[in-house]
């Protein structure tokens, strides 16, 4: 495609999908802690689970941040880890420490317990998307999402969060071969289950290699990047974006993706990005503990980071989600600033 096919192409993408003819901006974990009106939803229920298992309330969270903040785009309130419990891994969310699964794969008899699920199999997910297409009534799009195969394996095998996860990273090394079939199994369960939420209605999905830097390069072409092209060419019926947290050096590669947009994080230099992915709209990517800062300093890095993906198609964002400290002014100041400035 030429430049000038790209620009066309891409305008006309989030024309579409964003209805503006401004840069959009929405943010990774807006429907969260940041916000009283959440904290005070979650606190009705017993645990996270049992909000991301409600259909009506996880739709309510997930309106929140378009009524609150006046955010261009609405993601459904959920989490990655329905995946291994729909294909037969169960976790449990522990306050303050984060998830964690009693049981973890490490045989090709655990293997065997699961299965490839179908997009069908987390039906309140299905569920509170159709009440949240209700309850938005068109106002901005609504994203799908799920986590990439690398990450939910990393989960799967290391049994919680990790700073090194080297229990998931030996496997790749000392059985690459039962690696590759649980990360074929993540992979069409996640394909099946992205489907089933663009049929429900979101109008774009995100892919979150949250893990993806704590591979090496080979690693990553091996274990993830090989994985993540499989659900791009899989799923033509929707604009895709993918997120891969800390993979720096996968960015040329990246550009050969079938999706539409790729997601930088805060260490992803803008100028550098912008010449290895000419053929992408690029997100991204302040540092979210800029939003810490003054209002006279959110507004200043704001528009510096605006101005160097001026001329390329850009999705404003954070280079991470949301920290639940952050002030609602502070994160509204930042999305003030986006629509003022690309206005």
């Amino acid at each position: 495609m030429s430049r000038q096919g790209f620009y066309f192409y891409t305008h006309m993408l989030i024309q579409t999908v964003f209805k503006l003819n401004r840069t959009p901006v929405w943010l990774m974990r807006q429907a969260g802690r940041v916000l009283p009106e959440y904290r005070k939803v979650r606190e009705s229920v017993k645990d996270f689970k049992a909000l991301v298992k409600s259909p009506a309330l996880a739709a309510e969270v997930t309106i929140q941040p378009v009524d609150l903040l006046g955010v261009d785009a609405a993601i459904i309130f959920s989490d990655i880890l329905v995946i291994p419990e729909a294909m037969g891994l169960n976790y449990e969310m522990k306050e303050s420490k984060g998830p964690y699964f009693p049981k973890t794969v490490h045989t090709y008899s655990d293997l065997k317990e699961l299965h490839v699920s179908q997009g069908e199999e987390l039906q309140y997910v299905l569920d509170a998307i159709a009440l949240t297409k209700k309850g938005l009534n068109g106002r901005v799009p609504l994203i799908g999402f799920a986590g990439a195969p690398w990450t939910i394996f990393a989960y799967m095998i290391e049994g919680g969060g990790s700073k090194t996860f080297s229990k998931a990273k030996k496997m790749l090394y000392t059985q690459p071969e039962l690696a590759h079939q649980l990360l074929d199994m993540i992979t069409k369960s996640t394909i099946n289950y992205l489907k089933a939420q663009i049929k429900a209605g979101v109008d774009l999905v995100q892919l979150f290699d949250s893990w993806a830097g704590i591979l090496s390069p080979e690693q990553y072409d091996e274990f993830s990047m090989r994985y993540i092209s499989m659900i791009c060419d899989a799923i033509p019926e929707a604009p895709k974006t993918v997120f891969a947290k800390g993979a720096f050096f996968a960015r040329q590669k990246m550009n050969d993706l079938k999706c539409e947009v790729i997601g930088l994080d805060w260490n992803m230099d803008i100028t550098e990005s912008r010449k290895m992915m000419p053929s992408k709209v690029l997100q991204g990517n302040l540092d979210p503990c800029a939003l810490y800062g003054s209002f006279d300093s959110i507004k200043k890095e704001t528009k510096h980071m605006l101005n160097l993906f001026k001329g390329h198609p850009h999705i404003a964002n954070l280079g991470h989600g949301l920290y639940p400290d952050i002030e609602p002014d502070k994160v509204r100041c930042f999305i003030d600033t986006v629509k003022e400035h690309s206005g």
